[in-house]
């Protein structure tokens, strides 16, 4: 197969998407020569992912500033609807911010002196339903502060407007009631604006925000002498002759060698929300100018900056010490018994406690699934197993994990014996199913594997100790409705009481 995904094409260009996984929602600033990015991570924890560039299209995933999604009782199970949607990433003051707006509850706000933490507790700064995708704003020149966001219909019956506030300099507390900075209901085609992102330029408030909907929308500015407006529009940024539908929402970040580009994402189904970047200039009338004319561009030269090495977010994991790596995240708040931990000095391999649950029959349900984001869109994932447990019904098994999800892996038999099993759920159903007959796994062990082909049409296949055997029928992923397909890892066990064993998970690997 070729080699991972890159967009660094090795002679001073790159080709889009610069993140080609489901980084949702991307926002971006700089702080001297280094550039940060956070994503929306709705209900996985731990969320709000924080990744690294120099140059804006080679990245590494340094981390995550929330360790849980709070309050934390409303995610003990999974909410790929709710939690974090589109957070603003800034730096004022020596610090880093991340404000997002959670739809159940209201406008959210952490901070840190470096970003690695540590973060500070979660402030609700604007409680209420329906406040989505949050972005502040702190003039350097008359030292005010402001704060704009959107509106969710699902919660609030309002969509399609644009709030603001003035904010006290320390981002806890807002100084009036707000008021509708643009209504997009008398802009004649406009519809679904959301995302907003505020900045400071040329003596106008920016705010630049999609409309038109994630898989088919546009990314608009907007501009003002005055922060209450009126504001002036302008699309900026559209799919236009291209095949990159719906190229919008993101973030403006101006390099340290003074050049402008854009991140935004593309929505690709199963594969989620891919990230693009697109240079960025101003016109004779003061307006953005985004990628080649307000086209998205698939290859351009590379931005100025030091040379950096290739890289991409990680997804190979050997889980040394029994810790798994940065890239994976639990599909809700995580249960503190849902893994072992090992001593440094022990063998390699994440050990998942076989949970006892009454809801082992349906994946979605369960918190203690241990996902990662799809990292191309044709690979080939494989990962070692071994079931430590004779609970009858207890297993453990590599999944693709959507709206419909599949696994293989292993079962505990009638008798206690290691069987390898194959199972799926469709949207609609409420409990698996099996995809292929079960077969013996000497020795409780056997690698697993999945291959991913375009359209994410997935393969299942599986080695007990007689090489790799296919397993069912091609299986199509699909995504919830925010989020894309991810992998995952998993072990559970029939309700009941008492512990009843592990499973460990060795060598994670994809190829591409």
């Amino acid at each position: 197969m070729n080699r991972p995904w890159t967009a660094d094409l090795g002679n001073g260009t790159y080709r889009n998407p610069v993140l080609n996984a489901d980084w949702s929602d991307p926002d971006v600033v700089r702080v001297g020569a280094d550039h940060y990015l956070t994503a929306s991570s709705f209900g996985r924890a731990p969320g709000l992912p924080l990744l690294h560039s120099r140059d804006l299209v080679n990245w590494t995933l340094v981390g995550h500033a929330l360790d849980r999604v709070e309050p934390a009782a409303d995610f003990a199970r999974p909410r790929h609807d709710a939690g974090v949607w589109a957070p603003s990433l800034r730096h004022h003051a020596g610090r880093f911010w991340i404000f997002w707006g959670d739809p159940d509850h209201g406008v959210q706000q952490i901070n840190a002196e470096h970003i690695e933490g540590p973060w500070s507790a979660p402030h609700l700064l604007k409680p209420g339903r329906g406040y989505i995708d949050a972005c502040p704003l702190w003039d350097e020149e008359t030292g005010e502060a402001y704060l704009v966001h959107a509106w969710a219909k699902s919660r609030s019956g309002i969509k399609n407007r644009l709030t603001g506030h003035r904010m006290s300099a320390d981002g806890r507390a807002l100084l009036d009631g707000g008021r509708t900075l643009i209504d997009a209901d008398r802009i004649p085609g406009w519809f679904t604006l959301e995302g907003p992102k505020l900045h400071r330029h040329d003596g106008y408030f920016w705010i630049f925000a999609p409309a038109g909907g994630v898989e088919t929308g546009w990314q608009g500015a907007f501009r003002s002498r005055d922060f209450s407006g009126p504001y002036e529009e302008r699309v900026v940024l559209s799919q236009g002759r291209t095949d990159v539908n719906g190229p919008h929402q993101g973030g403006w970040v101006r390099t340290a060698a003074g050049e402008d580009w854009f991140l935004h994402f593309q929505a690709r189904g199963a594969y989620g929300r891919v990230v693009h970047l697109q240079p960025m200039r101003w016109d004779a009338e003061g307006w953005p100018v985004i990628g080649d004319e307000g086209e998205p561009v698939s290859t351009h030269r590379k931005p100025a900056a030091p040379e950096q090495p290739v890289a991409a977010p990680a997804v190979d994991d050997d889980f040394p010490g029994g810790a798994h790596g940065k890239q994976w995240q639990w599909t809700a708040n995580p249960c503190a018994d849902a893994w072992t931990e090992q001593s440094e000095h022990a063998v390699d391999g994440l050990r998942l406690t076989c949970l006892r649950t009454s809801d082992a029959h349906d994946l979605r349900r369960l918190p203690n699934v241990l996902v990662q984001r799809m990292p191309a869109e044709e690979f080939t994932v494989e990962v070692d197993l071994e079931l430590h447990s004779d609970e009858p019904g207890a297993k453990a098994g590599l999944a693709v994990l959507g709206d419909a999800f599949c696994w293989i892996g292993l079962e505990a038999g009638a008798d206690g014996t290691p069987r390898l099993v194959h199972r799926y759920a469709e949207g609609a159903a409420e409990s698996e199913r099996d995809a292929a007959g079960a077969r013996a796994s000497p020795g409780g062990r056997a690698r697993l594997r999945i291959e991913v082909t375009a359209g994410a049409r997935c393969r299942f296949s599986a080695d007990t100790g007689d090489g790799f055997r296919p397993s069912g029928q091609v299986f199509a992923a699909t995504p919830w409705r925010w989020v894309a397909a991810l992998l995952g890892l998993f072990a559970t066990a029939p309700a009941g009481t008492g512990p009843v064993g592990t499973a460990l998970f060795t060598t994670f690997r994809a190829t591409h």
